[in-house]
């Protein structure tokens, strides 16, 4: 039992100072993400993907709906 709570108080003490050589800079502290390696993505496409994606799409299949009573040729 004695050897349980020394552990855990060891375990507590290594976390607070990686933590703190983390907040101060001076050491690696904790691992952290790495940047994807590769080609970065857009974050939006440049055109629409589909035509449903075409807000001049949508609002043209819309009027067409409401012109039509609602009935989508």
């Amino acid at each position: 039992m004695p050897y349980l709570i020394v552990l855990v108080i060891a375990v507590v003490v290594v976390v607070l100072v990686m933590r703190a050589a983390a907040a101060s800079g001076e050491g690696r502290g904790l691992p952290r993400a790495r940047p994807a390696r590769g080609r970065a993505r857009p974050a939006r496409p440049a055109r629409p993907l589909a035509p449903d994606d075409d807000p001049d799409f949508l609002r043209e299949l819309e009027r067409r709906a409401r012109r039509d009573d609602g009935q989508v040729t």
